[in-house]
């Protein structure tokens, strides 16, 4: 092979070799994303308890967690003048291993879409269940062509409560015990009088455990009705919802604010609202300006969600939120002056009370926990069987010994 073949072939290896490293380097150098933060961190946050109340000594309630978003470029410089579309979505379903609100499981819990100026967007959201939430993250710019729009998948993982755990133990542990017990008893040496199919005992405890798996049985199927018809009288119950102390529009200071949307909601389904900001003299929207929306459960007094941020071009905030408890919540919307803003004014509120309607939890769902605490109580009733068998031949061996 001549010189210049070589030197061709040397220069085609080196060509394919910056160009392999550059896609690669390319490949590894950073880029634009999202970077999400909690406050507390995710590990010290516990699920909603079900009958969580603010009351002191009342109950066990966490305020919510505070879900910073953070919008970087490749340098990891905040985005400028960016808009966040934030949804969050909770632990995916599973009826085997249900948790505390399983209608929640599955489902949207928040969507909501705001102006970050400095790239950053901040929602409190109380977070229902254990499991893995699932974060969609798009960011947009305000201005045209400002930066490469970024769509991001985040997760966080919440860990179920302690408590949880040191319950289901004690309860394993009881219903154990009962099995053990019945064992004991069936698998005893005892008379058969004349007439009987059993002894005395093993007809009582059959008999009790009759009794308690038909009551277990109409527990399951009266609840689900009395959910049915809770689900089907909700419209005349949704009447009794105390009405808002404050108006859901008012025009103040020169301000004209609405809060509209669904005027009422179903747990497992996200409600639609909104919130607008016009000016009453030229029906202009209005946009330099902050809004402050808090939804508290009205029966125990918890905030659920709260978000502070600006309108948009519409002079419009317009969110989705799901109420995971069935319980009536208060939306109270706050407008405030911006600072180092010509538009200074004293803050008012809007606010409506919307009924919340509850949904049982499926039949399968309720089935499948009895399975397991009805197995529980066989395996027990089998270990309490199998230690009796173990016992009697030992018995009659010491007593034959004793007779001869």
């Amino acid at each position: 092979m001549t010189l210049f073949k070589w030197s061709k072939l040397i220069g085609a290896i080196c060509a394919i070799a910056i160009i392999l490293y550059g896609s690669i380097g390319l490949s590894q150098s950073p880029q634009p994303s999202v970077r999400l933060t909690t406050n507390p961190p995710i590990n010290q946050v516990r699920p909603l308890e079900a009958e969580a109340t603010t009351v002191l000594g009342s109950g066990h309630y966490n305020p919510p967690v505070q879900l910073m978003l953070q919008a970087v470029d490749a340098q990891g410089q905040s985005l400028k003048n960016a808009k966040i579309h934030l949804q969050l979505f909770t632990n995916p379903k599973n009826p085997w291993f249900t948790t505390d609100f399983p209608i929640v499981e599955g489902t949207k819990l928040l969507d909501i879409e705001g102006n970050a100026p400095t790239g950053q967007l901040q929602v409190q959201q109380t977070l229902p269940i254990r499991g893995t939430y699932q974060l969609l993250v798009a960011v947009t710019p305000l201005v045209a062509n400002a930066f490469e729009p970024i769509e991001q998948k985040l997760t966080l993982t919440l860990p179920e409560n302690p408590l949880k755990f040191r319950y289901f133990g004690i309860l394993v542990v009881i219903l154990l015990l009962v099995g053990l017990l019945g064992g004991w008893v069936i698998g005893g040496r005892q008379a058969i009088q004349p007439g009987e199919i059993a002894p005395q005992q093993v007809r009582l405890l059959l008999s009790g455990l009759i009794v308690v798996a038909i009551a277990a049985l109409l527990f399951v199927n009266i609840s689900a009705e009395l959910a049915e018809s809770h689900h089907m009288s909700m419209p005349e119950m949704a009447e009794e919802v105390p009405p808002s102390s404050k108006p859901a529009k008012l025009e103040s200071q020169g301000l004209y604010m609405q809060l509209s949307g669904d005027q009422s909601a179903t747990v497992g389904q996200p409600a639609k609202l909104q919130v607008s900001v016009s000016d009453p003299k030229t029906s202009q929207p209005v946009t330099d300006v902050v809004l402050k929306v808090t939804t508290t459960q009205l029966e125990n007094n918890w905030v659920a969600f709260a978000y502070e941020g600006t309108p948009d071009s519409n002079g419009k905030l317009v969110w989705e939120q799901e109420f995971f408890d069935g319980a009536p919540h208060s939306i109270i919307v706050e407008v405030a002056p911006q600072a180092n803003t010509t538009r200074q004014f004293q803050p008012f509120q809007v606010a409506e009370n919307i009924p919340v309607e509850g949904v049982a939890p499926p039949m399968s769902v309720r089935l499948i926990s009895l399975t397991y605490f009805t197995a529980i109580v066989v395996i027990g009733l089998l270990l309490g069987l199998w230690l009796r068998h173990r016992q009697t031949p030992r018995n009659d061996l010491t007593w034959k010994r004793s007779v001869s």
